[in-house]
């Protein structure tokens, strides 16, 4: 069965079919033992009473083995048809060849919020004195800005025409080396804006917050980082306005980078963010290495009006360790702790997290931790899970 959406709500069979991505690299590694751990971690909290099955869509090298695609439009259909799905990390290309695949999908099925929520579990190692302090959740505008993937070559015929448009039309006087640049165009829009803030803001109230910040770099870019800024500030007062006078919720905002300098020094002073995608690009992957890296950081692409939603892996390929049992699970498990949560099933999640936190406690912890820890060589991943299983056979109901 399948997830619906009507009214702006999930309505959420109790037996239902899920699709997933493998993944490419490590992904090979990771999908099957965290697959192992949900399935306990369901049956477990609810007694056989709900369930999922998983069924593999084809992206990346897999797909373009078995079908010449990269990313097959049958995989699309699929998402589309079910909402929500699960996937490992795909291999993105640096500078030219094949688009990127992870953008593609987002952009393909509007996934308009990239949320990240970050925290800080007892036990990792962390470069900051007190990484408990960091408890701040990412919402990261997903289909605009770079991402809309607007750009021309240097010394090509269209990026000529482009300046020549700038410079005769548009009066534009400041391209320094026109005759030897790249030109990109990095498009924000209210629309855009506003839908991302207001999921950011929807997901504070839900979940007890009062604080949601704008992240931004208007002091420079005064219409597109600067406008983020200011539909922000205008939605909250036209559509919260009564949460703002209760106290509720309250919305400030600060230019990006005095923000990666304060969420080093005072990160308590944040709860939810929202970012332009450059800067949230940036932002996201700090944090990320405040509580432990993006191995073990949890990530989602959603479009909340309607319901379509990607976890995903936060991190690379790894094409190194791949195949060799030595990958770190955690990101790929706590995005599916968020899946969960997203279709109302946090007590299995909760046993996830759980688990997981559990095993950091005792430093039951894969190579990439071990070695920090003066652990020796760490446990191979399957072993990890193994260790996730048993503390979920151990927790109490």
């Amino acid at each position: 069965m399948k997830i619906e959406m009507k009214n702006k709500h999930l309505l959420v069979p109790d037996t239902l079919t899920i699709p997933y991505i493998e993944g490419d690299g490590v992904g090979v590694d990771i999908w099957k033992n965290a697959k192992e751990v949900l399935d306990v971690a369901i049956e477990k909290a609810y007694k056989n009473k709900r369930r999922i099955t998983w069924k593999e869509l084809l992206a990346g090298k897999k797909a373009f083995e078995q079908t010449g695609d990269w990313l097959p439009n049958e995989t699309l259909k699929t998402i589309s048809e079910y909402l929500v799905a699960i996937k490992g990390p795909l291999e993105t290309p640096v500078g030219g060849g094949r688009r990127s695949l992870n953008v593609a999908l987002r952009q393909e099925l509007d996934l308009y919020a990239c949320v990240r929520p970050v925290r800080y579990f007892k036990g990792v190692p962390s470069p900051l004195k007190e990484p408990e302090k960091t408890n701040i959740t990412i919402f990261r505008e997903n289909t605009e800005d770079i991402y809309a993937g607007i750009e021309w070559e240097e010394g090509t015929e269209e990026v000529e025409k482009l300046i020549s448009f700038l410079q005769e039309e548009m009066g534009v006087d400041r391209i320094r080396f026109p005759k030897s640049s790249s030109i990109g165009i990095k498009p924000i829009s209210k629309e855009g804006s506003e839908r991302l803030i207001r999921s950011a803001i929807d997901y504070a109230l839900a979940h007890g917050l009062s604080k949601v910040t704008l992240v931004h770099k208007g002091n420079i870019q005064k219409f597109t980082e600067g406008g983020f800024r200011c539909w922000g500030y205008e939605l909250a007062e036209r559509e919260y306005s009564t949460e703002l006078a209760k106290g509720q919720l309250e919305i400030t905002d600060v230019i990006a980078d005095n923000f990666l300098q304060q969420i080093l020094l005072n990160p308590d002073q944040y709860q939810v963010v929202a970012l332009t995608n450059l800067n949230g690009d940036y932002a996201s992957d700090a944090l990320a290495a405040q509580v432990g890296g993006i191995g073990i950081s949890p990530g989602a692409n959603i479009n909340y009006q309607t319901g379509h939603a990607i976890f995903e892996a936060t991190h690379g390929t790894a094409p190194d360790i791949a195949g060799k049992d030595l990958a770190n699970p955690c990101s790929l498990l706590l995005s599916a702790c968020m899946l969960l949560e997203y279709i109302g099933w946090s007590e299995a999640s909760d046993l996830v997290t759980g688990a997981i936190g559990q095993a950091f406690l005792n430093q039951d912890v894969t190579s990439d931790f071990a070695s920090q820890l003066s652990k020796g060589t760490g446990l191979t991943t399957s072993q990890f899970c193994q260790k996730l299983i048993e503390n979920i056979h151990n927790s109490k109901e």
